[in-house]
């Protein structure tokens, strides 16, 4: 039971206690929990109190509000590698999702210019950028670059529609040893957030991607900006990939 003797917040206890209860099963997936009343009366709470706690979860995505209805426990977002050895798409279709990748940069041996988290800051290297879209909505948005020796005449392959990661191994024999990702609290901006279909105020997480090879680290490295009100972007540990 509630402890009003407690320093924790009465509204935090009940969100908690909702929270155990979601945990253990009693409230399913997509299960309407108790009313606003029943809540109030079974706690002894007033309702401000009762719609605090009940807030707090919707805004943690645990649970959901549905008009004239009541309040749902939210079915989970389905869960994708971001860092799976097979890439991302690949992380996608193994979900049984529809996936569409469409480039929005022909791939070019383009100049970097000055990037202070791009290791090929200063150099030549390839540049491309492609949207990802699930069931028709877009989620993903990538910038790509890649060395330019490991990558000599990729400009020369049709990259639309097709994982890096099969072509970097079917046709350059390259498989990633290892890498790292930093991840950030991002926005788009521009043809970012027309291509996203978002606002430039939305929050979106934004992942830098380095990735080494044997021949040499740091091989790719791309920003990735995640649609996260889709999908929950996990990683595997020890795992590392292109999209």
């Amino acid at each position: 039971m509630l402890n009003p003797d407690s320093p924790i917040p009465l509204y935090r206890q009940l969100a908690d206690w909702l929270m155990q209860r979601i945990r253990t099963g009693e409230y399913l997936p997509g299960s309407r929990i108790p009313s606003e009343h029943h809540l109030a009366q079974t706690h002894r709470l007033g309702r401000p109190t009762i719609r605090q706690a009940l807030e707090l979860l919707v805004r943690k995505g645990v649970l959901v509000r549905r008009r004239g209805s009541g309040t749902y426990v939210r079915e989970p977002r389905p869960e994708v590698d971001l860092f799976s050895l097979d890439g991302t798409s690949a992380s996608f279709r193994n979900k049984g999702m529809a996936v569409e990748m469409r480039l929005l940069d022909r791939i070019a041996l383009v100049l970097v210019h000055d990037q202070a988290e791009n290791p090929f800051s200063g150099q030549r290297a390839y540049y491309f950028s492609r949207l990802t879209r699930v069931g028709g909505t877009p989620v993903l948005l990538e910038r790509i670059y890649l060395h330019a020796e490991l990558f000599a005449g990729i400009e020369h392959v049709d990259l639309q529609g097709r994982s890096l990661s099969d072509i970097a191994g079917e046709r350059f024999f390259l498989r990633p040893t290892g890498g790292r990702q930093s991840f950030r609290i991002g926005q788009a901006q521009g043809d970012d957030a027309r291509h996203l279909e978002v606002t430039p105020q939305t929050p979106l997480l934004e992942v830098c991607r380095w990735l080494d090879f044997n021949q040499t680290a740091q091989g790719v490295f791309s920003v990735l900006l995640c649609r996260t009100d889709r999908f929950v972007f996990s990683q595997t540990i020890g795992g590392s990939a292109y999209a």
